[in-house]
């Protein structure tokens, strides 16, 4: 038998938070900072695939569309996994290792020569990082009471924020002073030498999660593990239908995510193709985005007090529609920037502010709290395979990012629509 972990140790909850500090790395550096950029810059702006010609923008859009399409897939397994096959640890494991090794082989991908090892080793990264959080989320309720769960979340997500930060400054520095470190100042070694510290990074720190973790159960996993998720999941469709202000809010959630998270994950690939932007500036670019997600998160927090939360949300949704016609229309570096600000602005908020909205409207006393978290982030997955994949294929089809950014803008007119037949009892 193993020995159990009593909860709210602080030395369990400190190695769970470190995790957050290991991964985030990815999400900030890989997806939002520089591959995006790297990819567009180091490739040609068509590319011949299969017999087809597809625009390098437009087929990184789709490389992340198709990692989250097989992400949504496999939720129903990974989400049964994780509650009853008792075998968390080991998939943490996995799914780590497969995110790590498929960042470190970017180092790699220098050109058109090596672009399978790019768009393969991209799609593998995202697939470990998104996989991995499943079970990640899973440990909370093992390892602390219910009245510290939103500290211990917070603290999660402060040291991913922190780390995520160190790391992506550190590699700010080689890549804009590459001699200091005994770096060519050509070719492009100082800017993929940022892929291997992330990956080493992840998968380094995720040891001290590992080794401060529970470890996993002597029972053997239960079988039929995929309808087992697949149950959770059509329980709370089945509850969501009889509900309509939860489902028009989920309608809502959905909108506002295909378009927000696709702004996220190809707003640097915009700036580099369409604006000329360097890897330096791109940094610099999500850096002010990440501190001012920062204070986003808290005005808006303040907002939602006084004015209420769909109010708050409608706000940001408006803002968001701004910006798609902003970013039509830049021609200069400065007008992205101020256009980026807005984009971190919102971002802070309408990521806390969505998750507590839903918290409200979960009837009260509903015994399956967690199954209605699963359907939240399904339905998140589902809504980036929707933003990125409508992105790809008007950039595809009209030769331009511009047009894609305009029809973003129609996610969050319906975002509105939906969020405007939404009642809370706070409000």
């Amino acid at each position: 038998m193993k020995t159990a972990i009593p909860l709210n140790d602080k030395k369990t909850i400190n190695g769970w938070a470190f995790f957050d500090w290991a991964n985030s790395a990815f999400a900030l550096v890989i997806t939002a900072a520089i591959f995006p950029g790297y990819f567009t810059a180091v490739t040609e702006d068509i590319l011949h695939i299969g017999g087809f010609d597809i625009s390098n923008s437009a087929m990184y859009a789709f490389a992340t569309s198709a990692s989250y399409f097989i992400i949504t897939l496999f939720s129903p397994l990974l989400s049964g996994i994780a509650d009853y096959g008792g075998k968390r640890k080991f998939f943490l494991r996995f799914f780590t290792t497969l995110g790590s090794l498929s960042c470190l082989s970017l180092f790699f991908f220098e050109g058109m020569g090596q672009l399978g090892i790019g768009i393969l080793g991209y799609m593998l990264s995202m697939i470990g990082f998104a996989g991995g959080l499943v079970f990640y989320n899973s440990y909370l309720p093992d390892i602390a009471t219910e009245d510290q769960y939103d500290r211990i979340s917070a603290k999660g997500f402060a040291y991913g924020y922190i780390g995520s930060m160190i790391l992506l400054i550190f590699n700010l520095l080689v890549i804009t002073f590459p001699a200091i470190f005994g770096l060519p100042e050509e070719g492009t070694l100082p800017v993929r030498i940022a892929f291997l510290t992330v990956g080493l990074w992840w998968i380094g720190f995720a040891q001290i999660a590992f080794a401060r973790l529970p470890d996993d159960s002597d029972q053997k996993p239960q079988k039929n593990l995929i309808s087992k998720g697949m149950e959770e999941l059509k329980k709370v469709w089945y509850q969501v239908q009889g509900k309509f202000n939860i489902k028009s809010f989920l309608l809502a959630f959905f909108c506002i995510s295909a378009g927000a998270q696709t702004v996220i994950f190809l707003a640097a690939t915009f700036a580099e193709k369409e604006l000329g932007f360097e890897t330096t500036e791109l940094i610099t670019t999500i850096l002010l985005l990440q501190f001012l997600g920062i204070g986003g998160a808290y005005f808006f927090a303040w907002l939602s007090k006084r004015k209420g939360n769909i109010f708050s949300l409608i706000t940001i949704a408006i803002i968001f529609i701004s910006i798609c016609l902003a970013a039509y229309t830049v021609s200069m570096k400065w007008q992205f920037y101020t256009v980026a600000a807005f984009v971190g602005l919102v971002m802070g908020g309408v990521q806390s502010l969505s998750r507590s909205t839903y918290s409200k409207l979960i009837p009260e006393g509903t015994p399956d709290v967690t199954s209605f978290f699963s359907f939240y982030d399904v339905l998140e997955k589902i809504a980036i395979v929707s933003g990125t994949l409508l992105f790809g294929m008007i950039d595809q089809i009209t030769g331009g990012m511009r047009t894609s950014i305009i029809a973003l803008s129609v996610f969050f007119l319906l975002g509105i629509v939906f969020l405007s037949k939404v009642k809370i009892q706070d409000d």
